[in-house]
């Protein structure tokens, strides 16, 4: 396993750093064992079983009442996320997974639809900041989104412990909040990508072209967007747009390795009439299906002028990356495990569980150096999971404890 228990060891150091009590520190490195364990659920009594104590109060005083910083081990989980997966082509993932819930009293709890179960359920949404290179990919920022009701409701916001700083903000405000902190704290990455959440927000479009960052995020096929139409210039739907190319516009590419190898679908691109300024461009993006061509999927670009189509198809195609990290994070590390209810609660566990999330990623990484077998596909595979199980199994042992 090369080493696992030395890596975790040195991440556990530098978490720990985070905390001015032994006990605190201790504890809290014990959580992050936990969570990296072979216990079906990460909730507080289970965990606190696989820790060895007979209660959770302990395990559950490190999300409520102990004194440290989650967004300093946010930093740290970024910082580590670069350190083992920083590449200069990486690509940054937005995207929002849901939290089912019971109840009404946990934070931003509220009936809203969820990605996740595809209907409207009683759940929260957390939005999320994925790092992706060619090393491996891991989830590197979070936000709670909190619905207007709640951020109006001041008696609700004290039950939770909503800090008063904190109004209501959109997803794609939430999103734009993440990307910031990594443009600040020195990010590789070219490119940014999203669902339509964030590709239809002209807001957030135009801070990334502010800041020089290329993006291809996804639009509605009724997204009206400025080009050239039948020799006259409009606002004209994405679906309009495509449905006018010629046959010759259209290109058999890969959006990168899948399950059962290349993703090949047909592409087409259309420039749009912006103020460009070079060495920047704008198209509008265009994937069609070759055995259903009329589904399609539509994404708006930003990018430099020279910039190949296939390029561009292949960086659309690792916007799933962020879903596979979700997947991961709610099967291997109890993401979505928590069983509190305050803010302040949902941050530390969340980010404690972003942070083996990263040693997961991390650890794969290495191994795929060490056997010379890069990731083609970027993917939580069954070696991954091999990975994971071998892992979780040897944490899980009584004799691998410090």
């Amino acid at each position: 396993m090369l080493g696992w228990r030395a890596e975790l060891a040195e991440l556990q150091e530098r978490l720990g750093e985070l905390f001015g009590r032994a006990d605190a520190r201790r504890q809290a490195n014990l959580y992050l064992e936990g969570l990296l364990s072979a216990v079906e659920r990460k909730n507080g009594w289970q965990l606190a079983e696989q820790i060895g104590d007979a209660r959770p109060w302990r395990t559950q005083r490190v999300l409520s009442r102990t004194l440290w910083a989650a967004d300093a081990a946010r930093d740290l989980c970024r910082e580590y996320v670069v350190e083992h997966l920083g590449a200069a082509d990486g690509v940054l993932g937005i995207d929002e997974t849901g939290f089912l819930k019971k109840g009404s009293k946990s934070a931003g709890v509220a009936r809203q639809y969820s990605g996740t179960a595809g209907r409207i359920e009683n759940c929260q949404i957390g939005v999320f900041l994925a790092y992706a290179s060619g090393r491996g990919h891991a989830l590197i920022d979070r936000e709670l989104y909190l619905p207007q009701d709640w951020a109006e409701d001041g008696a609700r916001r004290a039950t939770a412990g909503i800090p008063r700083a904190v109004s209501f903000a959109t997803k794609p405000q939430l999103a734009q909040r993440m990307i910031a902190r990594a443009i600040a704290a020195g990010v590789p990455f070219a490119w940014v990508v999203g669902d339509e959440v964030y590709g239809s927000d002209r807001r957030l479009r135009l801070f990334l072209e502010q800041h020089e960052r290329p993006f291809i995020l996804t639009v509605r096929s009724n997204e009206k967007l400025w080009s050239v139409l039948a020799g006259r210039l409009g606002q004209q739907t994405a679906a309009d747009l495509a449905a006018a190319l010629p046959d010759a516009a259209w290109h058999r590419l890969s959006a990168g390795a899948g399950a059962k190898g290349e993703r090949l679908y047909d592409w087409a691109r259309v420039r749009l009439a912006r103020l460009q300024a070079p060495p920047w461009d704008h198209w509008l993006l265009i994937r069609r299906s070759h055995s259903k061509p009329e589904k399609c999927a539509y994404y708006v670009v930003f990018a430099p002028a020279e910039t190949p189509l296939a390029a561009l198809a292949r960086v659309a195609g690792r916007r799933w990356t962020i879903e596979e990290c979700f997947e991961a994070g709610k099967q291997e590390v109890g993401l979505g495990d928590y069983e509190i209810r305050s803010w302040q609660g949902w941050y530390r566990h969340i980010t404690l569980a972003l942070l083996a999330l990263a040693f997961l990623a991390a650890l794969r990484a290495k191994l795929n150096r060490a056997t010379a077998a890069p990731d083609k596909r970027g993917g939580p595979d069954l070696a991954f999971r091999s990975l994971s199980a071998r892992l979780r199994s040897a944490v899980s042992s009584p004799s691998s404890r410090p």
